[in-house]
């Protein structure tokens, strides 16, 4: 069954045949005429470029959280420090693969003890404040 996309977004495309991909690669790139099956790997570059991103903005978060201190649990039993990551941007917001590989990577590379004192939320226009 085709579905029509819910955002304008490639990624977001759940269309059967791709057309928002299509559409994209004619208005922003010039190219039409595109096929199925170069349009599905359109896709699968984009999501592979974006959790690699995402890896990567994790291995810098860790690096800050290290610097801090705070990169693993506490042995002695007291209570860990909460520490609140502030996420501003579309891409976080807007770009589900994303945010997701990041939150995943963070705890992969944390582990699930040091990942419970650890939130990631979203800043609204926080480089606007």
């Amino acid at each position: 069954m085709c579905r029509t996309p819910d955002m304008s977004a490639m990624h977001h495309d759940t269309s059967c045949d791709l057309r928002v991909v299509g559409t994209k690669l004619k208005d922003i790139l010039g190219i039409s005429n595109t096929s199925l099956k170069t349009r599905k790997l359109v896709v699968k570059v984009c999501d592979i470029i974006a959790k690699r991103g995402a890896r990567l903005a994790a291995a810098g978060i860790l690096g800050v959280l290290k610097k801090q201190g705070r990169d693993t649990a506490l042995r002695d039993g007291s209570d860990m420090q909460r520490t609140v990551i502030a996420m501003d941007g579309g891409l976080y917001e807007h770009y589900t693969i994303f945010s997701n590989c990041l939150e995943t990577t963070l705890r992969e590379m944390l582990g699930e003890e040091a990942t419970a004192s650890i939130v990631i939320k979203l800043a609204s226009d926080g480089s606007g404040i």
